[in-house]
């Protein structure tokens, strides 16, 4: 893949504003143009034969998404490439991103994977919904069965890179009957730990999201084997790690961006090792970081921008706007940083 040049900055300077307002889609297609299995992908024009060619699927999104991700890779010109049609074909798909409001990078993300899976999804025709209890199995085997149940519907190079799968455990208090629920994942979206003294690691935020919690009061479910509803605490594991991990700060109040959390969260940019969470102890999981999204400012005048290492060089670049600048790994970590991308180590696969 050497001969591929830096992906170039996608432009947006056609839409002219003061905070840049298409600055979310930017920041996150250069951190998918720098997931290499991703970029190869569309290179190698390997989503051709997985392309849902019916009448039914409209694969325009799918097929914008490549062409701007090969013209990004193998231009021969230093200018910047513009996404109009891709931008078209976004906003046919999910009409909230009509306009040149400023939205939030996670949830672009979400619809666009959403988007182009739907579109390669080997799936054709779904499989009519059944209802097979696997409560009987051990977590181990109700996982694999929940899984290729999950796959039976949902199967595309998109859901082969970033889908993982969460175990939640909810164990009554009363009778100690631990009830299990497996959901698939596309990120994980992280509380940000509150400390009265010293940094936040992304390992807090990782324990905070995955700490046991008691459910009770109006909050108390109704234990399968009590019949009757009772307090219970509930934990999440993770059951099956994605090829490329997507980590969510929550940075911003629920209540759509009323304010925002500026607390700098130490992440690692090697040796991600999430193996405590995991629900089976012979898990590898451990991860090496490759792209951030950062936001800066305020709720009322943010800008996106993004830290992405190439590929092929191994060497992190500033893309901002129609900017492109090379940094030191030294940079990258900043109390910006708002979703993380991690690719899971090629030790951890085998």
């Amino acid at each position: 893949m050497s001969d591929y040049s830096l992906g170039k900055i996608v432009s947006f300077l056609s839409f002219s504003c003061s905070f840049s307002l298409q600055c979310f889609m930017n920041s996150i297609l250069q951190c998918l143009s720098n997931t290499h299995s991703l970029r190869d992908y569309c290179l190698h024009n390997s989503h051709r034969r997985d392309l849902n060619n019916n009448s039914r699927t409209n694969t325009a999104l799918m097929e914008e998404f490549a062409k701007l991700i090969q013209t990004m890779w193998t231009s021969s010109s230093s200018e910047a490439v513009s996404p109009s049609e891709f931008k078209t074909q976004i906003q046919r798909y999910a009409p909230r991103f009509v306009g040149y409001n400023q939205q939030d990078a996670q949830e672009f993300l979400r619809f666009l994977l959403d988007g182009l899976h739907n579109e390669v999804n080997r799936v054709t025709v779904r499989p009519r919904g059944t209802v097979e209890d696997f409560d009987h199995l051990p977590d181990e085997e109700k996982g694999k069965k929940m899984w290729s149940k999950y796959l039976e519907r949902e199967d595309s190079k998109i859901v082969d890179l970033f889908v993982g799968q969460l175990k939640s455990s909810l164990t009554c208090s009363h009778c100690g009957f631990c009830s299990t629920v497996f959901d698939p994942f596309w990120d994980l979206s992280l509380p940000i730990a509150k400390k009265g003294y010293g940094e936040v690691s992304l390992m807090d935020c990782m324990r905070l999201f995955t700490k046991e919690d008691v459910l009770d009061g109006d909050e108390k479910p109704t234990c399968y084997r009590c019949k009757a509803r009772r307090r219970c605490t509930k934990k999440f594991t993770i059951q099956k790690f994605p090829k490329i991990l997507v980590l969510h700060l929550k940075r911003f109040s629920e209540a759509r961006r009323t304010s925002k959390l500026s607390t700098f969260v130490n992440f690692p940019m090697k040796d991600l090792d999430l193996r405590e969470f995991a629900s089976e102890n012979s898990i590898n999981a451990v991860y090496n970081l490759y792209a951030v999204s950062n936001h800066s400012g305020t709720t009322m005048g943010g800008h996106y921008t993004a830290y992405c290492r190439n590929p092929n060089s191994g060497e992190w670049y500033t893309f901002n706007d129609s900017r492109v600048t090379p940094m030191s790994s030294s940079q990258v970590r900043s109390s910006d940083a708002y979703v993380l991308f991690y690719e899971l180590t090629s030790s951890s696969r085998m």
